[in-house]
């Protein structure tokens, strides 16, 4: 298992695995239409997008968007459908918050929907908890916004802003 940061060949891939839960459980939206058109503008604007390979085949998918000084987004967290229940779902999660660390987040937020129930115990077993609950004004299919802080980089040390091309977990 391999997980790949800002792989321009994996693009396709990020949003077939998007379309395809969005599908499942909501309706795409026209912020879906315009990130499909050009899914790499998220690493162009100071993201990232990890995927999750296994076997050569991307399974798993999500990404980093830059919003304001020290946060970060996590978004499009998808799970191949065969693939869900296998633990994939948490090492790209835990994966995705060391890569926001490594791009400077001190916290980051993420929408979602209540309907998700396991991705809503996910999140939370990571620490996220709710800050809004109600209408979106973006997205329809939120219901639900919830963070969690990053714990600080350690004396010393500093976060790195080298994006690894691939890493091993």
């Amino acid at each position: 298992m391999r997980i790949h940061y800002d792989n321009e060949q994996h693009a396709a891939d990020f949003i077939r695995l998007n379309e395809a839960w969005i599908g499942e459980y909501f309706r795409l939206e026209e912020a879906d239409r315009a990130l499909a058109r050009d899914p790499m503008r998220i690493v162009r604007e100071g993201g990232s997008i990890l995927t999750l390979s296994n076997r050569g085949e991307v399974i798993g998918a999500c990404a980093l968007l830059r919003e304001e000084d020290g946060m970060m987004q996590l978004a499009r967290m998808a799970v191949a459908a065969g693939e869900r229940g296998k633990g994939w779902g948490r090492i790209l999660l835990a994966t995705a918050l060391q890569r926001a660390r490594q791009l400077g987040a001190r916290r980051v937020r993420l929408l979602s929907n209540t309907r998700l129930g396991a991705a809503i115990h996910l999140y939370e077993a990571f620490g996220f908890r709710a800050v809004h609950r109600g209408p979106h004004p973006r997205y329809a299919r939120c219901n639900i916004v919830m963070e969690c802080e990053l714990p600080p980089v350690e004396a010393g040390g500093t976060p790195s802003t080298d994006p690894a091309p691939e890493v091993e977990a």
